[in-house]
Parts: structure tokens; C-alpha cells; sequence
């Protein structure tokens, strides 16, 4: 549920806005085949640390055909690096076999189709669909999960359910906004001493985590 008011809600839309016109992931990427894999590999991971992965895991499997013919053990040592990186690797064989397999070596470009890929649930889906596709849709990961609660734009206990509620608060221009709350929770509203001195939201926050 939100309960801010229709004027603070597009005041604070307008000032995420404003502050990021440009966002954009993190993550490097130069092809849908390349997000969809950094997108995997960066669950539970910086996207700092999968930046620095990549470019030798792509260089080894530039393509889903190559990805789907590997080797798992070869895929976990280019990946060690990242969290959970014994899964991921399963996780990438299995997605590009399926690819291969079901949709004829090109990834699918429809989020329910996304979501039936090994590795990859609504989150992900939904990152990759405003990323490359430029969707109207939000995808909330533990930054937006955090900004969206302070500032009170969702009190759901759910990502799913934060997501919903700020689907109904924002409506549109949701690409950017998900984009501009992320590098908003990732480098201003932190999770540990937020930097509320250098917010430009501060005066619509009343979390009760709120510095001076």
C-alpha cells in the first residue's frame, strides 16, 4: 500500500527524474545474449564484480551456441569470482541449452517466456525487459525494495508486492525510474548510514532510518 499523496508521489517521481535523465544499468553488456548472462551471474553479486567477469567468460562463450556446449567446470572457473557460482554456471549451461533447444538459439523477448529460463525469475525478466526492450515495467531488487519503503511508496513485505505498488504509484516512465532508484539505494539511501546530508529527497523522508 502507498500512502503518499498523489502530489508527493509525482514530486518525488519528478526529482528522480531530474537527478538521473540518463540511468542505465551498471552492468556491461553489448548484446541481448551478454545482459541476459550478467544479469544471472549478478543476482546476490555486485555488478562491479560482474564487470569483472565477464569479459573473459565472453571471450570463451561469445554466443549462446558456445554457452550451451560447455563445460560446467570450465564455466565455474570463469566465474569462481561471483557469489554462488557453482549454481550460476549450471544455471547459464541450462539457460542457453533451452534457448538452443526451445527457441531456435534466440532469446526469447517476452517476459513469461524469460521466466521459464533456468536462472532467471520475475526480477531478472523484468530487469533484462526495461533494459534492452525498454518495457514499462519495475523490477525490484534490494535497493529499490529499500528506497521504495522510506519513502513510503510501499509497505508490502514482498518484492512482488513492492512492485505492484509502484507500478500503481509511478505508471509510467517506470524504466528510468527503476534505473534512478537503484543507483539512488546503491549510492545515496544505503542500506548501512545512508548519506541523507547529500539526499535530495530528504525533506519527503520520514524513515525512521533517517540521518541528520
Amino acid at each position: 500500500m502507498v500512502w503518499r499523496t498523489p502530489q508527493e508521489i509525482e514530486e518525488i517521481k519528478r526529482r528522480f527524474l531530474r537527478h538521473y535523465p540518463q540511468a542505465r544499468t551498471e552492468l556491461d553488456y553489448r548484446n541481448l545474449y551478454e545482459l541476459l548472462v550478467a544479469v544471472i551471474l549478478s543476482a546476490q553479486c555486485t555488478d562491479k564484480r560482474v564487470n569483472l567477469i565477464t569479459p573473459k567468460l565472453f571471450e570463451r562463450y561469445p554466443d549462446v551456441a558456445s554457452l550451451a556446449r560447455a563445460e560446467r567446470r570450465e564455466v565455474e572457473e570463469l566465474i569462481r569470482s561471483c557469489s554462488f557460482f557453482k549454481n550460476k554456471a549450471k544455471y547459464l549451461i541450462e539457460m542457453a541449452q533451452m534457448v538452443m533447444e526451445r527457441y531456435g538459439g534466440e532469446i526469447p523477448g517476452d517476459e513469461r517466456e524469460l521466466m521459464k529460463l533456468p536462472g532467471v525469475g520475475r526480477k531478472s525478466a523484468h530487469v533484462v525487459m526495461i533494459e534492452y526492450f525498454g518495457k514499462n515495467l519495475m523490477a525490484v531488487d534490494t535497493h529499490v525494495f529499500r528506497v521504495a519503503h522510506r519513502l513510503g511508496l510501499s509497505d508490502s513485505k514482498t518484492p512482488k508486492g513492492t512492485e505492484e505498488d509502484l507500478v500503481m504509484a509511478f505508471r509510467s516512465d517506470l524504466p528510468r525510474l527503476h534505473q534512478a532508484m537503484v543507483l539512488f539505494g546503491r549510492y545515496i539511501c544505503t542500506a548501512r548510514t545512508p548519506k541523507c546530508s547529500d539526499c535530495f529527497l530528504s525533506d519527503l523522508c520520514e524513515s525512521d532510518e533517517k540521518g541528520e
